[in-house]
C-alpha cells in the first residue's frame, strides 16, 4: 500500500517539518518546544457599521493587550473540492424518492457546474498556534500540558468576546491538517483516519 511505504529518503518527514510527536492534542517540537492550535471563525468586518467597527478594533487591542504570550495566526487559503460535493449530492439524489425532489438535485447540482466553470471556489480557515517553552531541565509534560491550557483557555474567552468562535484542535486533527498540508492531492481519495493513524504508529512508519 503506497500510504504505508517507507521513504528512501535519508531525511525522514519528521525531521523536514521539525515535529517530534503528537501527544494529547498537543505537538512536540525540538529544544523543548510545543504547540497548540485553535481554529477559529471568522467576522466579516466589511458589513459592519462604523460604531460596530470601531468596537471590535477596541475589543480586539484589548485582548492583544491581555494575551499572557506571543501567538502566530494562521490562515490558510484552499480550494473547495466542489466534484466531491456534487458527488455527495448525486448520492442523496438516488436516496430521495419523490420525482420532484430528484428534479430539484438534478438542476441544483447542473447551476454548481455553471457557476463554478472556470472559476476556482476557495475557502478560507484561521488557525492560531499557541506556543510554550519549556525552561527546565527536567522534561514535565504535565506541567506544560497545564501551562499550554491555562494559556488557551484565556485566549479562547477572549475570542468569544469578540464574537469569534474557537475549537481547539485534538490529536488526529492536528495529524489530519499536517497531512494536508503535504499531501494536498492526494487527500481527496485518501482521507486520513484514526484507522490509518493507528497502522503508522503500529509499523513504526512515522
Amino acid at each position: 500500500m503506497w500510504l504505508l511505504s517507507k521513504s528512501k529518503s535519508k531525511t525522514s518527514s519528521r525531521k523536514q517539518i521539525a515535529i517530534k510527536e503528537v501527544r494529547n492534542d498537543i505537538l512536540v517540537l525540538p529544544n523543548n518546544e510545543y504547540r497548540m492550535v485553535i481554529k477559529t471563525s471568522s467576522i466579516n468586518f466589511e458589513l459592519k457599521s462604523e460604531e460596530e467597527q470601531d468596537v471590535i478594533i477596541d475589543s480586539y487591542q484589548n485582548f492583544l493587550n491581555s494575551l499572557p504570550s506571543n501567538l502566530q495566526i494562521l490562515v490558510r487559503v484552499r480550494e473547495v473540492d466542489i466534484d466531491q460535493y456534487l458527488e455527495k449530492m448525486i448520492q442523496s439524489k438516488t436516496q430521495e424518492k419523490e420525482k420532484v425532489y430528484q428534479n430539484q438535485i438534478t438542476n441544483y447540482c447542473r447551476f454548481i457546474k455553471n457557476l463554478v466553470s472556470g472559476n476556482k471556489i476557495l475557502s478560507r480557515h484561521f488557525y492560531i498556534i499557541v506556543p510554550h517553552h519549556h525552561e527546565g531541565r527536567r522534561k514535565d509534560f504535565d506541567l506544560v500540558k497545564e501551562q499550554l491550557h491555562i494559556t488557551r483557555d484565556l485566549i479562547m474567552k477572549g475570542l468569544e468576546k469578540l464574537g469569534i468562535k474557537a475549537t481547539s484542535l485534538n490529536s488526529l486533527e492536528l495529524l489530519d491538517l499536517f497531512y494536508s498540508f503535504y499531501n494536498s492531492s492526494q487527500i481527496k481519495t485518501q482521507e486520513l483516519k484514526g484507522e490509518t493513524i493507528e497502522a503508522l504508529l503500529k509499523n513504526n512508519y512515522v
